[in-house]
């Protein structure tokens, strides 16, 4: 019997006037933006988590360290690729994965469909396979106070 296997992921970067907001893929235009090592795709890398999990293969920080200058500012794609390389070197295929945005503002909503045709395209799966969804922490925390973005994923994996 082949093996089905599933991960969880997990990520949070701070909020900051002037900063790029890179959010699944996508530039978004905003006032804020995620401030972190990479471009602070916080969906990319809860995603990457969830895939690298799902596999025993550790976590984001192990394999692209923050201390490492390679990584300064890279686009977060590049990572889901070698992720997305990972799972098919150990003989998996991605099934799905079921993401969720947690944020104030802005609304995300418009910019959901573009997100899973660049996702799914990098996961060589379909759009209908990459679940996202958003909400708001109803103004509590640093997310509600706008000082914060988390997402959460979860992935599962099929061997071939």
């Amino acid at each position: 019997m082949k093996k089905i296997r599933i991960g969880q992921g997990y990520d949070v970067h701070q909020l900051a006037e002037n900063h790029p907001f890179w959010l699944g893929g996508l530039r978004i235009t905003h006032t804020h933006g995620a401030v972190g090592h990479s471009d602070a795709d916080v969906l990319i890398h809860a995603i990457c988590d969830a895939l690298l999990g799902a596999l025993a293969l550790r976590d984001i920080g192990f394999h692209f360290p923050n201390k490492d200058p390679q990584y300064k500012g890279i686009d977060s794609k590049k990572l889901l690729e070698k992720v997305v390389e990972l799972v098919h070197q150990k003989g998996y295929q991605i099934g799905n994965v079921d993401a969720m945005i947690c944020l104030e503002a802005p609304k995300i909503n418009p910019y959901i469909p573009e997100m899973q045709k660049i996702l799914a395209n990098i996961m060589q799966i379909a759009p209908e396979d990459v679940s996202i969804k958003a909400t708001t922490s109803e103004k509590l925390g640093f997310v509600g106070r706008g000082e914060g973005i988390t997402a959460t994923a979860v992935a599962l994996v099929f061997e071939v």
